[in-house]
C-alpha cells in the first residue's frame, strides 16, 4: 500500500470502519509526521456535548500506528506491531475540529532498525497531541507499541 492520505483513509474505511464513520481522516503523512483530523459531531459525541474519548483515542492511535506501518514498509522486512499499553490526559473539552499529530518518525525508524539488527522485540512509546481549531491542546495520548522482526 502506498502511504498517502487518500490510501490511508480508504484503508480506514475497509479495516477500521468505526474510525471512518466517526470522522477520523488522515490529512498528512511523511517519514517524520502524521496528522489526523476528526470533527466533533452528533455521531461521535458524549453526553457532555464534546467528543467521546474513544474517538479521540482512535484518531490519536492512528497517527502513531500509521507512522509505524510506514516505517515498516520502508524497511522492506516482515515486522509485527501491536499496542501494548496506552495512557491519556484530557485537558479541555474536544469540540470543533481536532487535529492529532505524532512527530516521532525518526525514533520509530531507529526502533525498527534495532528490532531488525538484534532480532529481538522492541517497545517504543509514541505520543499524539490533540489540538483544537484555536490552537489549544485538548488531549495527549501515549501508546506503547511492540515491534518484532519475523524471521
Amino acid at each position: 500500500m502506498e502511504f498517502t492520505p487518500f490510501k490511508l483513509n480508504a484503508y480506514t474505511f475497509f479495516k477500521l470502519p468505526s474510525a471512518f464513520w466517526s470522522g477520523v481522516r488522515v490529512k498528512q503523512i511523511t517519514t517524520d509526521t502524521c496528522k489526523v483530523n476528526v470533527k466533533h459531531s452528533w455521531f461521535n459525541q458524549n453526553p457532555f456535548k464534546s467528543m467521546y474519548f474513544a474517538v479521540q483515542a482512535m484518531a490519536a492511535e492512528f497517527t502513531t500506528g500509521a507512522l509505524v506501518m510506514f516505517h515498516i514498509k520502508l524497511s522492506g522486512k516482515n515486522i509485527s506491531m501491536l499496542v501494548a499499553q496506552n495512557k491519556a490526559v484530557f485537558t479541555k473539552k474536544a469540540t470543533g475540529k481536532i487535529t492529532f499529530t505524532c512527530n516521532q518518525g525518526k525514533e520509530i525508524a531507529e526502533c525498527i532498525d534495532k528490532a531488525i539488527q538484534t532480532n529481538e522485540g522492541q517497545t517504543i512509546w509514541l505520543t499524539s497531541i490533540g489540538i483544537n481549531e484555536i490552537g489549544e491542546q485538548v488531549s495527549e495520548m501515549q501508546f506503547q507499541w511492540t515491534i518484532k522482526s519475523r524471521i
